[in-house]
């Protein structure tokens, strides 16, 4: 057998004068495809051609990415503030607890002006109601930099009034307001106490156009450790720009504490922003039109927490505050 030239020891190589193979030559060399491989690949461009073009020609004609922090300009040009709200500072809140449907307010501490659930019958509560609505006014009265909100939605199936609405109405009603008081609006979302806060900050910035620096509820005596402890914590509002006015209800007022305690603190403080089981039930059992609020787009700055419900841990609590930029950091 005759030797292997020396070319072809230790396999097969190019030939010693030939230069090395470079990528560029191997992507620009002439490459062998069948007729059926070249009809497929034609194909699928086609295709994608085809499903790019009907895709384009489909989507409607302002089609974009919604931005959630934009404010939106067809909105806007529906609103027209007045000179003297914009520079409105101070949040006064009067959260709401029933609803007035009478039309003399010289009967306001009848039970069947009002609808109420069974509990708030045959004692003080029409009264502390009124005097709440009392004092925010009052206080909106006489402080010049104030906006007076009164928060609560359309809770009562047998009423399509929300409690906001009818407490500005008595108000205006009884002469605590003047019929054309621009420093008092409503907040007709809110389902519980912390939407009562929340909203009615949102409900601020949306009114006058910035967010309040300092805020006083107008409540019952007995949720004051809810509103300040724990509803103020979880939006991280200053304590030192937050005023509650508790209001005594008498009467049966031990019994209502305790309620107070069981029914709403503790479960708060297990489920700070109340979006688990059992308020979150509350707050779906308080919604029998289904309505649900505009905030995300008139307070887009505080979407993040609109938004927040931490999980609850091992030991089943839901107590994480929010850490997102919020506009009063």
């Amino acid at each position: 057998m005759l030797p292997l030239p020396a070319t072809f020891k230790g396999g097969f190589r190019r030939h010693a004068t030939h230069p090395p193979l470079r990528k560029i030559d191997f992507l620009l060399s002439r490459a062998r495809i069948t007729n059926l491989g070249f009809l497929i690949l034609a194909s699928v461009c086609c295709l994608s051609l085809l499903i790019n073009l009907s895709f384009y020609l489909a989507r409607p004609p302002s089609f974009e990415v919604y931005d959630a922090r934009r404010h939106p300009a067809r909105l806007l040009d529906t609103v027209a503030r007045d000179p003297v709200v914009r520079n409105l500072t101070h949040l006064i809140m009067v959260p709401g607890h029933a609803i007035w449907k009478g039309s003399d307010p010289s009967m306001r501490m009848e039970d069947d002006e009002w609808v109420l659930e069974p509990f708030q019958r045959g004692g003080e509560s029409v009264n502390a109601f009124f005097e709440h609505i009392r004092q925010g006014a009052e206080y909106a009265r006489n402080e010049a930099d104030s906006l007076l909100v009164f928060s609560g939605g359309q809770t009562r199936p047998s009423s399509p009034s929300t409690e906001a609405d009818s407490y500005l109405r008595l108000a205006i009603a009884a002469s605590l307001l003047p019929l054309h008081f621009n420093r008092a609006t409503t907040e007709n979302y809110a389902l519980d106490s912390y939407q009562n806060l929340l909203f009615s900050i949102a409900r601020f910035h949306e009114y006058v156009g910035r967010y309040p620096t300092y805020i006083t509820v107008v409540g019952f005596e007995m949720k004051r450790k809810r509103f300040v402890e724990l509803h103020r914590k979880a939006l991280r509002w200053p304590e030192d720009k937050f005023e509650y006015i508790g209001v005594d209800m008498e009467g049966d007022g031990e019994i209502a504490r305790e309620g107070e305690r069981q029914n709403a603190l503790l479960p708060y403080m297990s489920d700070l922003y109340g979006c688990h089981p059992p308020l979150s039930s509350k707050r779906r059992g308080r919604n029998p039109f289904s309505r649900f609020h505009s905030y995300y787009t008139s307070s887009p700055e505080i979407g993040g927490l609109l938004d927040w419900c931490p999980d609850k841990v091992g030991s089943g609590e839901s107590t994480r505050v929010y850490r997102g930029l919020l506009p009063w950091d």
